[in-house]
């Protein structure tokens, strides 16, 4: 009934669930004495030619049986059958009337079918319409026909002005495309009526007996008040168990004890926090952000959520957080984005609905009082300084610096790398204070975010520029910013295919790679040894000697990287899982190909517990990687050996567990022998691991060495060495 308040993380007291009941199935249009805000029922003016009149009939006899879930009650229900088929072709042929165009059911072809159909489940219709706990539309083919469909998707709020069916920012094509997806090529019947004069003049008056005007507006016609909302009582009246002689809403017995609950204080105001929840659920906002815990996209619909740039990845697909929103984006900025469909994230491919500025006109000004954070200025550099941080933020941005551009668009341009939002409309959308506390810890701000910390602990990874100040450092990126299209473009924004170079300072590149998947991390040390990282399944997925990696931009408009000397291949499953006993086969990722190029199992790391949370570099740009696997928080960090000039990595795990369990860890596959109970070698690799941790699984080429990690409560230290042997 209210979409939702169906989801399980909703976050609204029993309170606020009531006043949302209240406001949702407008009571306050019969019932006046309060100053909720009164939603608005659709539009009729146009309904002749946009619903099938046979619906309309049929729909007001029994609207939760043609409609199920719908909030417009049954007004007929205590008439004798006879009457109600009466009452109903009255209405109907009133409704007709006021039409000047008679309603056409058209044809869905199959090309606009298959159309619709992949654009329905693209851009985020699924998020209010899924199958079992979102808004039926069974009875769609029954209602419209193709041109009305049509219309009404590409302008709901003209028939629904209280914006609960957004708009989608569909052009008339893509609305098409979905009107045929939802009606079918399999529709068929419905036909127009001819109005009876007599029939119209006896659906005008039910119309006004029924109050029909409280809920619809209509021209001429006056809403009848009915009993003054403060001598509402919980069990009586709409809220009977039985009402007799007024709407039913199909309440259950939780709603209607909730609606109860709720009437005594109707009028005294939420907190703006609580107003804002309110606001999230009554739009059903919270099927695709989160804020204060409420909230998100469910592991069901995960996969419907979707992206061009899948080395970016979840925070490229699944719409940001709402904490602190008020505080991260300027009030005009907010506003677009509310208001004017303004989107700085080509490559997601869900859409942010457009729910009408007067629906949500006091939203903005709520998330900006409700929202705080420590403060922090950026002054304006004074003119001798100006050059000093214009040249200082032009080389932080580029690939001589932080190298921002190998996963953000500059001014335009596009990244050589993965194609992240425009660093230039960060001026423009964000606070200073958000984003100098988000540049200094992306990961509390966005978790999952593959963008490294270039300022851990506070402390500069880049120590030869602005003399490793970070503070003068984040002037200096925010006044390149502000510079607008004026700023200089970075060095590496125009780069093409080419090699790169580790010269002396740990290089790290991110993008697709064969070795690595799609959120792939190149790493490669100054003596030449090097290695690969699948931040997806949180794999060290590849090691190499030699020369570094060819970039190319060839693919999907993602850089895609590749080792420039023969690698060593370990296995891209997920690293941890817990098994349930030493034997157990280990859970292997979906394998896609040609023949089956959809993912059968896109949840595959995060079912197994996993969750990546980013990196950071030290002074000398070594990462550290961040993630989870279940509770257990995993640093996990990779680095050169010299000694005796070997080609050797030693692995240092450091895990963090809240209770001591017991951590399975997939180290080695392929033809491994063991050389001692600690040493372990294929033809390509030697790997050293912690004493009594090794299982040696399988037989010939396909054993696997899997390391059984007890882990205590609190930290813990392991540490694994690697010898390339060829």
């Amino acid at each position: 009934m209210v979409l939702g308040l169906k989801h399980d993380r909703h976050g609204l007291a029993e309170v606020q669930q009531g006043r949302l009941l209240v406001g949702e199935l407008m009571c306050v249009a019969c019932h006046p004495g309060t100053d909720m805000v009164k939603k608005v029922g659709p539009n009729l003016l146009d309904v002749g030619w946009g619903v099938d009149p046979s619906f309309i009939k049929e729909f007001i006899v029994n609207p939760m049986g043609m409609d199920p879930g719908t909030q417009m009650p049954s007004l007929l229900k205590d008439l004798p059958e006879a009457k109600r088929d009466e009452v109903a072709e009255a209405l109907t042929h009133f409704l007709v009337s006021l039409s000047a165009k008679e309603f056409v059911p058209g044809v869905a072809k199959a090309a606009e079918y298959a159309v619709g159909k992949k654009l329905f489940h693209k851009i985020g219709c699924l998020s209010c319409h899924e199958s079992e706990r979102g808004v039926n539309l069974g009875h769609v083919p029954l209602k419209y026909g193709m041109d009305s469909l049509t219309a009404f998707l590409f302008q709901p709020l003209h028939t629904r002005p209280s914006g609960r069916m957004p708009d989608m920012n569909l052009t008339r094509d893509e609305a098409r495309a979905i009107a045929a997806y939802l009606i079918s090529p399999e529709r068929r019947g419905g036909s127009g009526l001819k109005p009876v004069a007599v029939k119209v003049a006896a659906g005008k008056k039910y119309f006004e007996q029924f109050n029909c005007a409280s809920c619809h507006e209509m021209p001429g016609m006056k809403a009848k008040p009915s009993l003054a909302f403060e001598n509402l009582r919980p069990g009586k009246g709409c809220l009977s168990v039985q009402p007799k002689g007024m709407p039913r809403f199909h309440l259950s017995t939780a709603q209607r004890e909730t609606i109860g609950k709720a009437l005594k204080g109707v009028d005294k105001p939420f907190r703006d926090k609580a107003r804002i929840q309110q606001a999230m659920v009554a739009f059903n906002c919270i099927a695709c952000h989160t804020r204060d815990g409420a909230g998100g996209v469910s592991d069901v619909m995960f996969k419907h959520f979707g992206t061009n740039e899948e080395g970016l990845g979840n925070p490229a697909r699944i719409p940001p957080t709402l904490d602190g929103v008020g505080v991260k984006l300027k009030p005009e900025w907010l506003r677009k984005v509310l208001f004017d469909a303004e989107t700085v994230r080509p490559y997601m491919h869900t859409r942010m609905p457009q729910f009408g500025e007067e629906n949500l006109k006091y939203l903005p000004m709520l998330l900006e009082k409700a929202d705080r954070l420590q403060k922090v200025e950026f002054p304006e550099p004074n003119r001798d300084d100006r050059r000093k941080y214009r040249e200082g933020g032009h080389l932080l941005v580029g690939d001589k610096g932080l190298n921002c551009v190998a996963c953000h668009n500059f001014n335009g341009n596009p990244s050589p790398g993965l194609k992240g939002l425009d660093l230039l409309t960060s001026f423009e959308r964000l606070q200073p204070s958000w984003f100098a506390h988000f540049m200094r810890n992306p990961q509390k701000f966005r978790p999952g975010i593959v963008m490294p910390n270039y300022w851990p602990g506070g402390e500069a990874v880049r120590k030869d520029v602005l003399k490793g100040n970070p503070n003068e450092q984040l002037l200096a990126l925010w006044h390149y910013f502000s510079l607008g299209r004026s700023a200089r473009d970075p060095s590496g924004i125009r780069a093409e295919g080419t090699g790169l170079k580790v010269t002396n300072r740990t290089r790290v590149y991110r993008g697709r790679s064969r070795v690595a998947g799609y959120r792939g991390i190149a790493v490669g040390f100054p003596d030449g040894v090097n290695y690969a990282f699948n931040a997806e399944n949180g794999t060290l997925s590849a090691l190499w000697s030699g020369e570094f990696v060819n970039v190319s931009w060839g693919g999907q408009g993602s850089g895609n990287f590749n080792p420039r000397a023969r690698t060593i291949e370990l296995a891209q499953d997920v690293t941890f899982c817990r098994l349930d006993k030493d034997d157990a086969p280990w859970p292997l990722r979906p394998v896609m190909d040609k023949d089956n190029p959809v993912n059968p199992n896109p949840l595959y790391p995060r079912n197994l517990g996993y969750q990546f949370k980013g990196y950071q570099l030290d002074e000398e740009g070594v990462p550290t990687f961040m993630y989870r696997t279940g509770d257990v928080a995993v640093e996990d960090r990779v680095n050169r050996v010299a000694a005796n000039q070997l080609n050797r990595l030693e692995r240092r795990l450091r895990f963090d567990a809240p209770n001591a369990e017991t951590v399975y860890l997939r180290a080695l596959t392929g033809k491994v022998r063991p050389l001692s109970p600690t040493q372990f070698a294929t033809g390509a690799v030697k790997m050293w691991v912690p004493e009594d941790s090794a299982l040696l699984r399988g037989e010939g080429d396909t054993r696997e060495l899997v390391l059984k990690l007890k882990l205590p409560k609190g930290k813990l230290d392991v540490e694994i060495r690697y010898e390339l042997l060829r």
